[in-house]
């Protein structure tokens, strides 16, 4: 039965977080953190696809994992592949985000929500995408922090440093974005702990 609960989580999760990247946060050229964020702004500067810049970004994260701490690299390694391979798969969507005609703040808001369900659904069933999702993970265990803080924090350094080199999207969308998937995923992780 866990296994039917993570996989589900993965799925559903995957879903989300692909509508979140695709149909608000390209649109209006936002960002998000973590090797999405990095996906998106090599994406918006050279047109490569999100997803496969998240796989290549999580090779030395997951290389950690593996040294570390092997449940994070089994229990994550499903849910990055699966996921990347969504955000690719539903990059058509964009056109659908760029038709809503949404504002931008808006947008920000609903991305975030997207990004961060998917993302903290997957925390909820001890998985995730990898990447900086992991790497929180493995620091909020060690210093005893919920893991959507230590996420958020992450995540809000590459928004940082991506609002400097990209400087078409708006930095404070951004940030938004950021805080809506924090508190997202915090919401998830901190369900999670009254669950168990």
């Amino acid at each position: 039965m866990p296994f039917l609960h993570k996989t589900i989580s993965i799925t559903i999760g995957s879903f989300l977080l692909g509508i979140g990247v695709n149909v608000f946060l390209v649109p209006y050229e936002l960002l998000d953190g973590g090797t999405i964020g990095i996906g998106l702004i090599l994406h918006y500067l050279t047109g490569i696809k999100i997803g496969f810049v998240v796989i290549i970004m999580s090779i030395p994260i997951f290389m950690l994992a593996w040294i570390y701490n092997r449940a994070y690299f089994y229990n994550s390694l499903h849910g990055m592949m699966f996921s990347s391979f969504i955000i690719d798969v539903l990059y058509p969507l964009h056109s659908l985000g760029t038709n809503l005609y949404l504002a931008p703040l808006t947008n920000a808001v609903i991305g975030g929500i997207f990004v961060g369900s998917g993302i903290g659904l997957m925390l909820r069933f001890d998985t995730s995408i990898g990447g900086t999702d992991l790497l929180g993970q493995m620091f909020a265990r060690h210093l005893n922090m919920n893991p959507g803080i230590m996420i958020f924090l992450l995540d809000f350094f590459i928004v940082f440093t991506g609002s400097i080199i990209f400087l078409k999207g708006s930095p404070f969308l951004s940030c938004l974005t950021v805080c809506c998937v924090g508190i997202m995923t915090s919401l998830f992780s901190i369900k999670n702990k009254a669950v168990k």
